[in-house]
């Protein structure tokens, strides 16, 4: 089992003939995941090789493309400007998950591509972020596959993609279902509290890596949830405990005012939860490695 992304995911990459779009299929596809098609509606028709004999068509649309393929997954490789015209192209054409990994998108097109998304079939999951992997299965995005290659049964959420990489390999003797970077941007698509509840109901996820970061009250509500409805033991992780008010950590999301979006204040909402925190990262795995060792136990 896997959360949103599996063995049967298909996937095509909007961008793909792109530098960044070329450089990441290549990946996805040397960690056996399903591309069967790429999106350029300048150059549609034609066919895209990549190493190992691998063949690519390119479709002129995400319609087009799905209806062609059966892609139930899109990832999005389109420069800043012309994200929002890819997500919403990508929404209309009713594609069930799509991944958008481009940084820098205005918070403005964000918050339209994703108030499209309410009472429809896609789940939206960035912008400004790793992407997915559930390791052996798939994987869509930029998430190195060999830095925990092998399934196991944590499942792990985070803002971060630096931190989600650390994460994976201080843990990959044990293992991951899925690892879901959400990206740091003020607006996203999926948040921690929808993979929570996707892990919960996940009967091969045992136990849940939660990291977040300073700034808004994402954790906060994430605690919040976990007291309510997780009976799954979760750790975390907030990043910036040392960063004084005001300071920016990298994502645009990540800013704090006065005690509000604390690491210190979501550790202690977190910790209220019943959640482990660690004060680092190498902590918080050290916690996951005790817990995971007492469920085997």
């Amino acid at each position: 089992m896997a959360i949103f992304l599996n063995a049967d995911s298909k996937i095509i990459v909007q961008g793909m003939t792109g530098s960044e779009g070329m450089k990441h299929t290549t990946r996805m596809l040397a960690s056996g995941t399903q591309v069967v098609g790429g999106v350029n509606p300048r150059k549609a028709g034609t066919e895209v090789e990549f190493p190992e004999g691998v063949t690519v068509p390119v479709f002129g649309s995400v319609a087009e493309a799905m209806a062609a393929t059966g892609a139930n997954v899109s990832v999005v490789f389109v420069p800043a400007q012309f994200t929002k015209a890819a997500v919403v192209e990508a929404i209309e054409a009713e594609m069930p998950l799509v991944v958008c990994i481009t940084e820098g998108v205005a918070v403005k097109d964000t918050s339209e591509f994703f108030g499209l998304t309410k009472g429809t079939k896609t789940r939206l999951i960035g912008p400004n972020c790793p992407g997915i992997i559930s390791p052996g299965k798939s994987n869509a995005g930029i998430i190195p596959a060999d830095i925990a290659p092998n399934p196991g049964r944590i499942g792990l959420v985070s803002k971060s993609g630096t931190l989600t990489y650390q994460m994976m390999y201080e843990l990959r003797d044990f293992g991951f279902s899925t690892a879901v970077g959400i990206g740091g941007d003020p607006v996203i698509g999926t948040t921690h509290i929808d993979c929570l509840q996707a892990f919960q109901d996940d009967p091969e996820t045992d136990a849940i890596v939660m990291i977040g970061e300073i700034g808004g009250d994402a954790e906060e509500r994430a605690a919040a949830y976990i007291a309510e409805n997780v009976t799954k033991p979760v750790v975390g992780y907030v990043a910036g405990f040392t960063a004084p008010e005001g300071k920016t950590m990298g994502h645009a999301g990540a800013i704090v005012s006065g005690s509000s979006g604390t690491a210190a204040a979501k550790q202690e909402a977190l910790e209220a939860a019943g959640v482990k925190v660690g004060k680092t990262p190498s902590e918080a795995a050290a916690l996951m490695r005790e817990i995971m060792g007492s469920l085997a136990g």
